[in-house]
């Protein structure tokens, strides 16, 4: 059974819009809201303790992230011949258990309706292989919108991830290129910081590992991104997301390279677990509502 999943759907309105109604300009809560959904047709004590939980800045965490709906808004409207994306992600075999079921044959099944914010939509695929793997049917070929969503669609199990680099005989890279493809900030020391320091992103990844994983990590790692990793070469731009009571959140989008200063082969295999690792945990604050959406990219030859 697996223990991480990604599972990119493709989605289609199944309404005219109205030109008179207003879209969320962030659909992070809406999806928020239909996981929760999905999950409570399984499991209405654990859709219980996902919505009580608190979230980065309390005791527990999350597992799982949701992103926004990724497509065409032509003037702030749905297009109802278009193709939407939307990702859901869990990092806790329960809950990862559940969203693969409901994919194969239930709620979120191809051909299956959903709703996000009211608005009627039918799921089109529902991918949580590779691209290059076997895909389960489609009622679409055509590409996911907005940079081919489905490049971020997988499934691994935390020894899987790990192996792969603590039992490799090659050496770790000294550099690790991560994407950040939605709003990313973090909570710290009751601020709320919009830049993707080392410390804080290898930290967010190492305290969500350690909470689910079967074989945790040292402490010491965070020490080790503060102390030994810098950042090398950013691409980075701030964008806000709307918060409760008309609020804010600015958070980073775009990538960063961090480049290990004190290069060591145990520590920097860590960090790039952690770093594969993003791509179904997230990073910093917000990303169980939509930001935060990250993961391991190769460096550009």
């Amino acid at each position: 059974m697996a223990d991480l999943l990604s599972l990119c759907l493709t989605l289609q309105p199944l309404e005219a819009p109205d030109p008179t109604a207003l879209l969320p300009q962030w659909w992070g809560r809406a999806a928020h809201a239909l996981l929760l959904n999905v999950v409570r047709q399984y499991d209405p004590a654990l859709a219980q303790e996902l919505h009580e939980a608190p979230d980065e800045s309390g005791q527990a965490i999350r597992p799982f992230t949701v992103s926004n709906l990724v497509g065409n808004f032509s003037h702030g409207a749905l297009d109802p011949q278009g193709r939407y994306a939307l990702r859901l992600t869990a990092f806790h075999r329960p809950l990862t258990h559940i969203i693969l079921e409901a994919a194969q044959e239930g709620p979120l099944a191809v051909g299956a309706q959903v709703e996000l914010d009211h608005r009627p939509f039918q799921i089109l695929a529902a991918r949580y292989h590779p691209p290059s793997a076997p895909q389960i049917q489609s009622k679409s070929d055509s590409e996911h919108p907005a940079g081919k969503l489905d490049d971020w669609a997988d499934v691994q199990e935390y020894p899987q991830l790990s192996a792969s680099l603590l039992l490799a005989k090659e050496p770790p890279p000294r550099r690790l290129r991560l994407r950040f493809a939605s709003p990313t900030s973090f909570k710290s020391g009751g601020k709320h910081i919009p830049l993707p320091l080392p410390e804080l992103v290898f930290g967010s990844l190492l305290e969500k590992w350690n909470a689910f994983a079967p074989l945790a990590f040292p402490a010491e790692a965070r020490r080790y991104a503060a102390e030994c990793l810098a950042i090398g070469r950013y691409e980075l731009s701030s964008r806000a997301v709307g918060g409760k009571n008309g609020g804010l959140r600015v958070g980073g989008v775009g990538w960063a390279t961090y480049v290990s200063l004190n290069y060591d082969r145990y520590w920097m295999s860590v960090m790039g677990v952690l770093a594969r690792f993003a791509a179904f945990a997230g990073v910093g604050a917000g990303v169980a509502q939509g930001m935060g959406q990250c993961r391991l990219e190769p460096e550009p030859a």
